[in-house]
């Protein structure tokens, strides 16, 4: 059973024994839906299929000597998630759960039978246990080389790592985590309430470290709820987009600093990631980005959209010509919208697993780290640790600073 806990306990013998079959330069089925491969070979990251065609006029490209002027560059299917991403992003996820009530243990107060636990992504009865055994998330598993932010709708997160850090947080919290030199962590989601349901919707998204801070200290910030920008901008007809600014700038709105070692902390990287909710009707203008951005707009949820008067329907991923504003129309449903945007790192991309490194023998120097050090132990008892069912959001740093949710 999963214990509740609050303080460093026994490593589970029955992880050791698995993550040794996983681990000798094969790769790791535990983790994140990218952190599993087939491929026993490191080797550069290539561009992921787009699935198949769509219909012309949906997904046709500017073409000709005017193309790179064109507002919108490239159309593409969503598809499955992981959702297709641009240097310096590496992976964007979108998890959305209706979990049923919780149990004493913080799972699911309801029969586990007949799902793959492990690797349970299939969606039945529309949630999934995704690599946990008693409680949904992600068990311990290991980073380095980059970053992740973790976006939460609703539901939570209980954080633990290698370092003795914790966390719990959600409901519009996000946390922004620096792997770095390396760390082990568990992200799990337990189910707070024994009386109703337990919804849970989050993104989580990779930022690329350039070479010279893949070695960074491990290091998390806590953006909660009330700290992110939140706007409301209306337009002359009565619409309104709700606008959250997680990094990066929105006119006079800025997000929380990212940590230190982050590409998004560098000056001039023009790294945003904004989540954007827009009424039926409504009209936007994003503002121009600097010159050489990668800009992508991901459209999840809604019917259809205009951009700079083309019309899309639902599930794509848009890039845009960075440099120029752009107008959102949206159709006549409520609209959801993701938009990541950064200058590229141009670095060679090697990942295998959940390591992202620049060359094929950081990958392996990695693993035989891993192998090493655990990349500073597991103090936690069992690999899906959780925290007691009463306690708040809260973080506790590894430099023992604890930091509360306000209210």
């Amino acid at each position: 059973m999963i214990r509740a806990v609050d303080k460093p306990g026994r490593v589970d013998p029955e992880f050791n024994r698995r993550m040794a079959l996983a681990l000798p330069l094969a790769g790791l089925s535990l983790g994140l839906p990218s952190c599993r491969t087939n491929d026993p070979h490191p080797r550069e990251a290539a561009p992921k299929p787009a699935g198949a065609a769509p219909p012309p006029e949906q997904f046709a490209e500017p073409v000709g000597p005017l193309a790179s002027l064109a507002p919108v560059l490239d159309v593409f299917p969503l598809g499955a998630p992981p959702w297709r991403t641009f240097d310096p992003f590496l992976f964007c996820v979108h998890h959305d759960d209706a979990y049923p009530a919780g149990n004493p243990a913080l799972g699911p107060a309801a029969s586990l039978a007949g799902r793959n636990l492990g690797s349970d992504f299939e969606g039945r009865d529309g949630w999934r246990m995704y690599h946990g055994d008693l409680v949904p998330g992600f068990p311990r598993h290991p980073h380095r080389g980059f970053e992740t932010v973790t976006v939460t709708r609703r539901g939570f997160i209980d954080h633990s790592d290698s370092l003795g850090a914790t966390a719990r947080y959600g409901g519009g919290d996000v946390q922004w985590m620096t792997a770095g030199k390396g760390i082990v962590h568990a992200e799990m989601f337990p189910l707070l309430d024994t009386e109703g349901p337990n919804p849970a919707e989050l993104m989580q998204i990779w930022i690329n470290l350039p070479r010279a801070r893949k070695f960074a200290d491990p290091y998390f910030s806590m953006f909660w709820n009330p700290s992110v920008p939140d706007l409301v901008l209306p337009d002359a007809r009565g619409g309104k987009t709700r606008l959250r600014v997680v990094a990066g700038a929105f006119d006079a709105a800025r997000a929380p600093a990212p940590p230190p070692a982050s590409w998004a902390a560098q000056a001039d990287t023009d790294v945003a990631i904004w989540t954007l909710q827009m009424t039926p009707g409504a009209t936007l203008t994003l503002p121009k980005a600097a010159t050489g951005a990668n800009r992508t707009l991901y459209f999840y949820r809604g019917r259809s959209l205009a951009v700079e008067g083309r019309e899309l329907l639902v599930n794509v991923g848009i890039r845009l010509r960075a440099d120029a504003p752009v107008t959102l129309v949206n159709g006549g449903q409520a609209s959801e919208l993701l938009l990541l945007q950064g200058q590229p790192i141009a670095e060679p991309v090697v990942q295998r697993g959940p390591f992202v490194m620049n060359t094929a023998d950081e990958i392996r120097d990695a693993w035989a780290d891993y192998r090493e050090t655990q990349f500073g132990g597991w103090p936690w008892s069992g690999n899906e640790p959780v925290h007691a069912a009463g306690k708040g959001r809260f973080a506790i740093h590894a430099d023992g600073r604890v930091d509360r949710a306000p209210g």
